[in-house]
């Protein structure tokens, strides 16, 4: 188990510092979640109010968690915001392996865009 998690670890922080290469910065948990709202959103780069970047955190959630059955995309609604079902309980876990979990899920969404 150890060497998995460092295993995580590491795909995690050379995640962050790819990020850092394409756009300058290397985002934490939060940072990258956005990122991935950001992009499935469509807009592309502007300024988002507050309860707007929890949406879109929101959406990178469901985002990554689809893939394993998690949440089903139901489409966009009229001003473009996608929108999803839960279709299964997340698991329950401690606050560290919900950040790990989670971190695996955000890796696999980006190899699935050929980012590694």
């Amino acid at each position: 188990m150890q060497h998995a998690e460092e295993d995580l670890q590491i795909r995690w922080l050379k995640l962050r510092i790819k990020l850092k290469e394409l756009y300058g910065i290397k985002p934490d948990m939060n940072g990258i979640l956005l990122l991935i709202g950001v992009q499935e959103l469509g807009v592309g780069a502007r300024e988002f109010t507050k309860e707007q970047k929890q949406d879109l955190m929101h959406i990178a959630i469901c985002t990554v968690l689809s893939p394993s059955g998690y949440y089903r995309f139901d489409g966009k609604d009229e001003d473009g915001w996608p929108h999803f079902t839960q279709l299964l309980p997340l698991p329950e876990q401690h606050l560290p392996e919900q950040e790990n979990f989670l971190k695996d899920h955000i890796l696999l969404y980006f190899q699935s865009y050929e980012l590694f």
